[in-house]
C-alpha cells in the first residue's frame, strides 16, 4: 500500500506542500520511521492538531546518531506533546484508512508519511565504471577514479581527515560546500575537502545542533544536563572527538565546529571534558 494517494515521503518542496494540504483535513497520521525527517514531520503535524503515531523498528529514536540519552529525551519531548510511539516493530501493510503493524495491531490513518531513509542513485556512476563503495568514491579533492570526473553531494564518499574513514554525508550545507571545492579543483586549485559537517534538528521547542560526523564511538562524554536541555555531548573514538551535539548551547556548537576545523583536540576536551 505504499503507493496509495494518502502516503507521502518528504524529499521535495512539492512533497511538503502535499503533506500540508492533506494534513488540513486529516485527524490521524502515522509516521513510519523515527529518523530526523520522521520526527520533524511528527512535530509539525502535531502543531497542526493532527493525532500522530510513530512506527519504527528501533527501541530508542535517533540512538544510532545521537546515543540513547539524547534519543530518549527527544522521545520524551514528543510524548509530552501527544505523539504516540510504536517501537520495535514495522508496518506490514498500508490500507485506505489504517496502517497494519507486524504485530497485527492496526493504527487509524488518514495520512501516512514515510521517513525511512534513501539510497544514493549510483546507476550513472556504475555505467561509467567509477569506483563505488556505498557511494561514489572520491579522493580528498573530490576526484573520482576516472580522470576529469569529480563527484559531490549526497552521492560522494570522501576521506574524512578527523576519523580517517571514508564518509558520505547527507547535509544540504555540505553538498553546497563540496560543489565550491570541486569547482576550484576543476580549475586546478588543488583544494582539500576538509569540511566539518553540521546540521540541526527542531522538535517542538527543542533544537539539537550537531557538528562533525561519528558513525561509531567508544565513549560519549556529557557536559551539563541532557534532561535539563542544557548540554554539550562529545562522541569520541580512540581519544579523538568525532562529533559534538549541543542542546541549549549554541555558542558551544560554534566553538566545537571551529575547533574541529583547526584540529584542536585540546579545545574540544576543554569544551566537553572526558568524564
Amino acid at each position: 500500500g505504499a503507493d496509495a494517494p494518502h502516503v507521502f515521503t518528504l524529499r521535495t518542496m512539492a512533497d511538503s506542500r502535499g503533506i500540508i494540504a492533506k494534513a488540513t483535513g486529516a485527524k490521524r497520521a502515522v509516521v513510519i520511521g523515527a529518523s530526523f525527517i520522521g520526527l520533524e514531520v511528527a512535530a509539525s503535524l502535531r502543531a497542526r492538531g493532527v493525532e500522530v503515531d510513530v512506527v519504527a523498528p528501533e527501541t530508542v529514536p535517533l540512538a544510532r546518531v545521537l546515543g540513547d540519552a539524547i534519543g530518549a529525551m527527544v522521545k520524551k519531548v514528543h510524548e509530552e506533546h501527544g505523539v504516540r510511539f510504536h517501537l520495535g516493530t514495522s508496518p506490514s501493510a498500508i490500507e485506505a484508512g489504517s496502517v497494519v503493524l507486524a504485530t497485527g495491531s492496526r493504527l487509524p490513518a488518514d495520512l501516512v508519511v514515510a521517513g525511512v531513509g534513501v539510497k544514493p542513485d549510483l546507476s550513472l556512476a556504475q555505467q561509467a565504471g567509477l569506483t563505488i563503495d556505498r557511494g561514489v568514491v572520491v579522493d580528498d579533492q573530490l576526484r573520482t577514479s576516472a580522470p576529469g570526473v569529480w563527484a559531490v553531494g549526497d552521492v560522494a564518499r570522501w576521506p574524512d581527515p578527523r576519523s580517517g574513514d571514508r564518509i558520505r554525508v547527507e547535509h544540504w550545507v555540505v553538498a553546497g560546500r563540496m560543489g565550491q571545492i570541486a569547482a576550484k579543483n576543476v580549475l586546478g586549485a588543488a583544494v582539500r575537502c576538509d569540511i566539518v559537517p553540521f546540521f540541526w534538528s527542531a522538535h517542538f521547542d527543542l533544537v539539537v545542533n550537531y557538528v562533525g560526523h561519528a558513525e561509531g564511538w567508544d565513549r560519549i562524554d556529557v557536559a551539563g544536563s541532557i534532561e535539563g536541555r542544557d548540554a554539550a555531548v562529545a562522541y569520541r573514538k580512540g581519544g579523538k572527538t568525532l562529533a559534538v551535539a549541543t542542546i541549549g548551547r549554541d555558542r558551544a556548537a560554534l566553538e566545537a565546529g571551529l575547533s574541529m576545523e583547526n584540529g584542536d583536540e585540546r579545545a574540544l576536551s576543554k569544551l566537553v571534558p572526558p568524564s
